[in-house]
């Protein structure tokens, strides 16, 4: 199965939302609900959630019922079992860290888009092939950061990527500038210190920040 131009076009439109996609992991659904606002409130309203934990889809699915204006994906994606899960608790698109033929299958036929992750040229050439215009690009800083992004513009000029991994505000600009780079990953809008003292003025702040990153140009489908 290869990827359909239809749920690209989502992706596209889902990528465009956003600078930074806050990358989020959450051992409780109440956590999650709240972080969630707070992030909205300073402009990101593209999360992934990642299936790293027990209450992972529980908190998927509290996001998905409870926070308005938000548009939840599931991260960490690994297996095709995943995938189901994924959807039966409404995340609206898939982010996996790599690209194994078995979980690109199960991606693709997935109703909702699905983004692959690659770390180096054969892997991306490997989605191309399949019909994929964009993938997750991890982890971003130990494979080359943003001088091996702009050095696939020239042989993959239809590949986009989002970048995660070693991404902080001090360097998601460099990603941004380039223009196969879609949007960028992010945990460092969401610290682990501030969701444990609840401080959803922080992440909010941090929020903002990061969704006034200059605009990079729009990703075409």
């Amino acid at each position: 199965m290869s990827f359909t131009l239809a749920k690209t076009e989502r992706l596209a439109a889902i990528l465009s939302q956003t600078p930074v996609i806050p990358v989020l992991t959450f051992s409780d659904a109440q956590t999650g609900v709240a972080t969630s606002k707070a992030l909205r409130d300073g402009g990101l309203t593209v999360l992934e959630v990642t299936m790293r934990t027990p209450k992972a889809l529980e908190a998927l699915k509290a996001i998905v019922d409870e926070v308005e204006g938000v548009t939840v994906g599931a991260g960490t994606v690994l297996e095709p079992e995943h995938v189901e899960q994924a959807i039966v608790s409404g995340a609206a698109f898939l982010v996996s860290p790599g690209s194994s033929s078995r979980l690109i299958s199960a991606g693709s036929e997935a109703p909702v888009p699905f983004l692959p992750g690659v770390s180096t040229v054969s892997e991306a050439l490997q989605l191309a092939e399949r019909g994929a215009t964009f993938a997750k690009f991890f982890p971003a800083g130990p494979a080359g950061g943003a001088p091996f992004l702009r050095a696939l513009v020239a042989p993959l000029p239809e590949m986009h990527f989002v970048p995660t991994g070693g991404i902080d505000i001090g360097n998601a600009q460099d990603y941004l500038s380039l223009r196969n780079v879609a949007a960028v990953g992010g945990s460092w809008v969401a610290p682990p210190d501030a969701l444990e003292a609840k401080d959803w003025a922080r992440v909010t702040q941090l929020a903002k920040e990061a969704s006034a990153l200059k605009a990079r140009p729009a990703a075409p489908a």
